[in-house]
C-alpha cells in the first residue's frame, strides 16, 4: 500500500469575479485558492473535512501568510501546489505555491490546529492521524 499523499496538485482558472479594479486577482482570494488546496490534500488521502465537522473536529487557521511575487489575471489558468510540511495529531503545516506556465506567482504557509466544538485543542482521532501519517492499521484492525 503507498504512503499518504503529502502534495497536491490542483488547477484553478481566474475568474472574473475574483479580480480587482485593475484587473490582478485580488490578493485575499489567494487564501481561498490556499484553503481548496489542503481540502483537496485531505481529500486525496481519503477524508472529507466535512466527515471530520461530523466527528466534532474542525480545523482552524492558527498562521497564514502570502508573498506575492508576479500577478495573476482573468482567466489565467493556474496550478496550485499544496504540500504538508509537518504534522502532529493537533496541528498541520502547509506550504503553497501558485504557478502560472511554470512561473511561481505566490508562495504560502498556514498552520491549521484541530479543536472540538468547544474551540479548544482536539488530537485527530487515531485512525484519522495515522492515515494522514502513513502509519498501517495493525493487522485485523480498522
Amino acid at each position: 500500500m503507498a504512503g499518504p499523499r503529502q502534495e497536491c496538485e490542483v488547477e484553478i482558472r481566474v475568474r472574473y469575479a475574483e479580480t480587482d479594479a485593475m484587473g490582478y486577482l485580488h490578493h485575499a482570494q489567494y487564501f481561498v485558492y490556499f484553503e481548496i488546496g489542503r481540502t483537496e490534500l485531505l481529500r486525496s488521502n481519503g477524508i472529507a473535512y466535512r466527515d471530520m465537522e461530523e466527528m466534532g473536529i474542525f480545523y482552524v487557521v492558527a498562521r497564514l501568510s502570502c508573498k506575492y511575487k508576479l500577478p495573476a489575471r482573468y482567466d489565467d489558468r493556474l496550478m496550485l501546489i499544496t504540500r504538508t510540511e509537518r504534522m502532529t495529531p493537533v496541528m498541520v503545516e502547509h506550504s503553497y505555491r501558485i504557478l502560472r506556465d511554470g512561473a511561481t506567482l505566490t508562495e504560502g504557509a498556514s498552520t491549521l490546529v484541530s479543536v472540538g466544538r468547544n474551540g479548544r485543542p482536539l488530537a485527530l482521532p487515531e485512525d484519522v492521524y495515522n492515515r494522514l501519517v502513513g502509519v498501517a492499521a495493525p493487522p485485523g484492525g480498522h
